[in-house]
């Protein structure tokens, strides 16, 4: 019995490790100066690949993967959604518990003037799915939890103020800096944080003090608030403590939020969906797309009770100075299915949509 037992315990090792050998990350093509960005290899697992690879290239990119354009095309020429130059200098894998893969990205993004960034993306490696800082915890321990990360870094903030006022070789811009760092924004929400993992360790990465015009000023930069995660043990959630573990049956994430889709309108249009963010009052947005078409589709919706409600914009009519509606969504949240119609405005004809989570 205790062989047995020993055996399995091996097995179960063995194949956690194997996981996170057997994920590779290259450059996707065509690499070049400006974009250095990753792209996921599991053979082992092919759907875990497709969601992971996808969930970038979608989120990031605005890019269909597959979809035989240069996947630069649109940041590349600020033709994206939110008409900016984006460029991606290179990504960072960390070492990380063996359900988990966490990937670093930096790179600028360029409007009116250019700034840095630095994006994490979570995955678990059982499912492909993103993982949502707020699924990590249980719902009753958010307010503590982020009382705990706001004051970590309201004295982050503070024991500065206090060394560049207690300095004998002031700048001339310490009072600049001591203004900034004293109406910094200290109170953040867990749905506005970035974070990462690594093997022993969770970082929560918040905002700095500076708007792009007193970035100068900032020697803080970034805060960065780091966990053991053993000391998390109180917070954590039944999906966290799943995920952690050495489990290859993954359980469900809680919210709605940075999850695929895939299913059919009218029973015979294949399309894929994401639903990208939601918020605190019901609102989410979301994009999808048809198998073999390279244009991204937006929905802009609520959820309550189950029930969702979306619209889908057709163009944007210049002389009306408004969006011209193109269809409206209705449809019902059961489990890992989405069922409803899609309704055309022009002619309201409805037609069947069926989703299921990837």
């Amino acid at each position: 019995m205790k062989k047995g037992v020993l055996f399995a315990l091996m097995f179960l090792s063995v194949l956690s490790f194997s996981q996170q050998k057997n994920v590779k990350i290259t450059n996707l093509q065509p690499k070049s100066e400006n974009f250095i960005f990753p792209l996921i290899s599991f053979s082992q697992k092919p759907l875990v690949e497709k969601k992971i690879n996808t969930f970038l290239q979608i989120n990031e990119l605005e890019f269909i993967p597959n979809s035989g354009k240069n996947p630069y095309q649109l940041a590349a020429t600020a033709t994206n959604s939110y008409q900016n130059f984006l460029y991606f200098y290179g990504w960072k894998r960390m070492v990380t518990p063996n359900n988990i893969l966490s990937i670093e990205m930096e790179g600028e993004a360029s409007g009116a003037y250019p700034e840095h960034f630095t994006s994490y993306s979570n995955f678990d490696l059982r499912t492909g799915n993103f993982i949502n800082l707020e699924d990590l915890f249980k719902p009753n321990s958010y307010a503590q939890l982020e009382k705990i990360i706001n004051n970590k870094i309201k004295k982050r903030v503070a024991n500065y103020i206090a060394e560049l006022r207690s300095s004998k070789n002031k700048e001339e811009d310490s009072d600049d800096q001591i203004a900034m760092y004293e109406a910094c924004f200290t109170e953040y929400s867990l749905p506005f944080l970035k974070y990462y993992f690594e093997k022993n360790k969770l970082t929560i990465v918040a905002g700095r003090c500076s708007n792009h015009a007193l970035l100068a000023l900032d020697d803080l930069g970034s805060h960065e608030i780091v966990f053991n995660i053993k000391n998390l043990d109180r917070f954590w959630s039944p999906f966290a403590k799943n995920l952690m573990s050495d489990s290859e049956t993954a359980i469900s994430q809680a919210s709605f939020q940075n999850k695929l889709y895939k299913g059919k309108i009218a029973g015979k249009f294949p399309i894929i969906l994401l639903i990208k963010r939601t918020y605190e009052d019901g609102a989410f947005s979301a994009v999808y797309w048809y198998e073999k078409s390279t244009e991204i589709i937006e929905w802009d919706g609520s959820l309550k009770n189950n029930h969702i409600s979306a619209t889908e914009n057709d163009y944007y009519d210049e002389v009306q100075k408004k969006w011209i509606l193109r269809a409206i969504i209705e449809g019902d949240v059961a489990g890992k299915k989405i069922t409803g119609t899609w309704t055309d405005d022009k002619t309201k004809k409805n037609l069947k949509l069926e989703l299921e989570e990837l």
